[in-house]
């Protein structure tokens, strides 16, 4: 399916059109365009420094788009502020900065929901996904390990029974079970509840073990997109991403 015909899919849950974004006068993410309906995961992936970040950024109404439209569930939500956008089934689970160290773990998940009789009764969903996590309710979240510390981001997100999630290099620093862990609740997920997922990564056997299409994003732009399952995406994205 071409671009255009993703950004004029009215099934679309997430389409961005033509977006361009970045800091000052500097421009980051350049006239970018795509759209991810539900139950369906699209990864962006490229080198660091490429805009990745930026333009989920971009899209959460961190980072101020110059130009473009951003639309969720049909609604156009360009440069809403964050809070606005999360109120619409929209969790974000950033690279950087997204645990509270020095809260606990239960403290933490209540972040992602509205109120405490919602979290009781979605704990099941952290449960089946990471039991650790669940083990770990009262354990302040900075005592964790690093890999704990990615399972509670994503548990975080996944108490929040979102629509739509972005998720931005959720398996850097994993140990390989780990990864494949993640890749599991990722599909799971999406199985179950019919969730879009925005996945930006650099891991690319973990990104086209649960991707349905992906994109590449080189200095700020698309360069390809295509089907996670073709025969030759491993090898194109190999080429791209050795670039």
């Amino acid at each position: 399916m071409s671009a255009a015909q993703n950004l004029t899919n009215r099934e679309n849950w997430l389409g961005v059109e033509n977006v361009s974004s970045g800091y000052g006068a500097a421009t980051v993410v350049r006239d970018v365009s795509f759209g991810i309906a539900p139950g369906e995961i699209l990864v962006i992936l490229g080198k660091n420094g490429m805009g990745k970040s930026t333009l989920l950024n971009t899209i959460m109404g961190y980072v101020r788009a110059s130009r473009g439209t951003i639309r969720l569930g049909g609604s156009d939500i360009t440069n809403r502020p964050p809070h606005l956008i999360a109120r619409q089934s929209v969790a974000y689970t950033p690279q950087e900065f997204a645990i509270f160290q020095d809260l606990t773990v239960e403290e933490n998940l209540r972040l992602g929901v509205e109120s405490d009789r919602l979290l009781a009764e979605r704990m099941g969903d952290v449960e089946a996904a990471f039991p650790v996590i669940a083990r770990r309710f009262r354990q302040r979240a900075g005592t964790l390990s690093g890999g704990e510390q990615k399972m509670l981001l994503l548990s975080r997100g996944l108490v929040a029974r979102p629509k739509i999630m972005l998720i931005d290099e959720i398996s850097e620093g994993l140990q390989p079970s780990m990864v494949t862990k993640m890749a599991e609740v990722l599909r799971q997920t999406k199985q179950k509840n019919g969730v879009a997922v925005l996945l930006v990564e650099q891991n690319l056997p973990f990104a086209l073990s649960v991707a349905d299409r992906y994109a590449i994003l080189k200095i700020g732009e698309i360069v390809e997109q295509g089907d996670a399952a073709h025969a030759d995406t491993a090898a194109t994205l190999e080429q791209h991403l050795r670039i």
